[in-house]
């Protein structure tokens, strides 16, 4: 969903919490899907932003991403606890969230001793920033190097 659609649908005023996070999601795996699942039972809605394929790449470097934004957009899009996908192109979704205001941010565990972008806005608009467990011994990069030594070594 391009992103006046999604202030339009989702925007402030709203009857229900909207429950917001991103990343990237290039090797889609379990951890993820856990995080996802535990983001949406937050609140009413879910709204998953994902890096764009040239975003990625600043972020990751080359070869990355593996799989287009359209294509990571639609996988995650069909996992039926995700409300909404939407692709930004800048480092981080700080502007997204000003301008939606979800009244939770959601990031794995991980980012918990973290400057989280949006995080400021959020809370000053009554929201919350919540931190989900992740699921142990599986990461992105993690199964990259599991892929690239010829599947040796921890997910």
């Amino acid at each position: 969903m391009d992103r006046d659609q999604l202030l339009l649908e989702y925007g402030r005023p709203r009857d229900y919490r909207l429950v917001f996070t991103n990343g990237v999601f290039d090797l889609l795996h379990r951890g993820h899907v856990a995080s996802l699942e535990a983001a949406r039972s937050l609140g009413d809605r879910l709204v998953v932003a994902v890096n764009s394929d040239t975003s990625t790449r600043r972020l990751k470097g080359a070869p990355r991403p593996f799989q287009t934004e359209t294509d990571r957009a639609g996988i995650l899009a069909s996992i039926r606890f995700v409300d909404v996908v939407t692709v930004f192109d800048e480092d981080t979704p700080e502007e997204l969230i000003g301008l939606l205001l979800p009244d939770i941010l959601v990031k794995g565990a991980d980012y918990a001793d973290r400057q989280i972008a949006g995080a400021e806005a959020v809370r000053r608009a009554g929201g919350e920033v919540v931190f989900v467990d992740l699921a142990p011994g599986l990461s992105s990069s993690g199964l990259v190097r599991r892929i690239r030594s010829g599947g040796e070594g921890d997910l």
